[in-house]
């Protein structure tokens, strides 16, 4: 049976551009054949995901790494391979200047060039149609006493004030998300660690600002469902960055480490109308494939969030609540591994086909002859990486 509740018909997963070019760890990027040398590759690479899952249908940018001259023309560009240009997302981490800080810098020359550069990803989104600035800090301190813990703080906000300000006065629809992670790079601690910093920052600027939830960005053991019911709940939650980790690094594919995880997810994504006709909350992955071919890691990730998502409208809402309310604790729990259990592989088949879709997307693109095509072509030039 190929019937799901209408939600399903509304997901809609946003990849990012970095996913195509070359990654790797600390230590090295890996080369491998066939990787875009330019964004109109990327955007072409993303385009393939969204034709074979119905899933894609927008790409996100990170500036500089996606800079071009015409933004305009790579909008046309993007939508001639029946995709949007889809959130902007910021960089203040790569240069020297931002050593000990950005928009929490001491310095207010090094603060205000960390702003421009948030009001030049604006123009961008002015010039691409984008709804979403997302930003993502990579700022802190290694040692007790290195840094103010405060004043980082108040930098941050009126920094980030300065940013919504602008953004908030170019159009009706532009948001800011600031993303939050417990650590990485600074080691004593983050600027950004938690989704409650991540909150008390937003709700400040204004009704425009959320919080962006990457899911491979908490402490080992963490109620990440919890985190999104609440944020759901008061309003915050903008976006996803959907991924996975196994000890204290993330961009895997989502679902690979704990697809339990990803079901519990959803299941409160839907329970708090994240999957509503009229919600606002915008899925994307951010995933860097070190080892594996770009485009089908990308498949595979937009897979299984739909998945986890098909088994989660099955749960039966009403026995749920049923044995929540008679205190029936292994009912309750029977109710949601019933859901969890359900293999609905050959029904997302069925309902892909009904679609004009390939049953199976990871087997059309083996057998689509993609793969060998652009290993063949893009030969020359320079790789793209992060």
């Amino acid at each position: 049976m190929s019937h799901f509740p209408s939600p399903l018909d509304r997901l809609a997963i946003e990849v990012p551009s970095w996913a195509y070019g070359n990654s790797g760890t600390r230590f090295k990027v890996f080369g491998s054949a066939g990787t875009p040398r330019s964004v109109e590759e990327k955007i072409a690479d993303a385009a393939v995901v969204h034709r074979l899952t119905g899933l894609a249908p927008s790409v996100a940018l990170h500036i500089p790494w996606d800079l071009v001259d015409d933004f305009g023309a790579l909008r046309t560009h993007a939508e001639e391979q029946g995709v949007r240009l889809g959130t902007i997302n910021s960089n203040t981490f790569q240069d020297d200047d931002y050593k000990l800080g950005a928009l929490t810098h001491t310095d207010a020359k090094v603060r205000q060039k960390a702003i421009d550069h948030h009001f030049e990803c604006i123009d961008v989104m002015l010039a691409t149609g984008s709804r979403d600035l997302k930003i993502w800090l990579a700022e802190g301190s290694n040692y007790p006493g290195q840094a103010d813990l405060r004043g980082r703080q108040d930098r941050l906000a009126e920094s980030l004030a300065t940013i919504y300000e602008r953004l908030v006065s170019v159009g009706e629809e532009q948001r800011l998300v600031l993303e939050y992670k417990f650590f990485e790079p600074a080691f004593y601690h983050t600027d950004v660690p938690d989704w409650g910093t991540s909150y008390a920052q937003v709700v400040a600027l204004g009704e425009r600002a959320h919080v962006c939830l990457d899911t491979g960005h908490h402490a080992p053991g963490t109620n990440i469902e919890f985190i999104v019911m609440q944020l759901l709940r008061l309003g915050r939650l903008g976006s996803f960055d959907f991924n996975s980790r196994f000890y204290a690094d993330d961009d895997l594919i989502v679902g690979a480490a704990d697809p339990f995880q990803l079901f519990r997810i959803m299941a409160e994504v839907i329970r708090g109308g994240g999957l509503d006709e009229d919600s606002e909350v915008a899925f994307m992955l951010d995933q860097c494939h070190n080892i594996e071919d770009k485009v089908p890691g990308q498949i595979r990730s937009v897979l299984n969030v739909q998945e986890m998502t098909a088994r989660a409208l099955l749960i039966d809402r009403d026995a749920l609540t049923a044995a929540q309310e008679a205190g029936d604790v292994l009912g309750a729990h029977e109710v949601y591994m019933d859901a969890f259990s359900t293999d609905v592989r050959p029904a997302l088949a069925a309902w892909r086909e009904e679609r004009g879709l390939p049953g199976s997307p990871m087997r059309a693109y083996a057998e689509s002859g993609y793969q060998r095509e652009i290993e063949e072509s893009r030969v020359g030039g320079t790789q793209l990486s992060w």
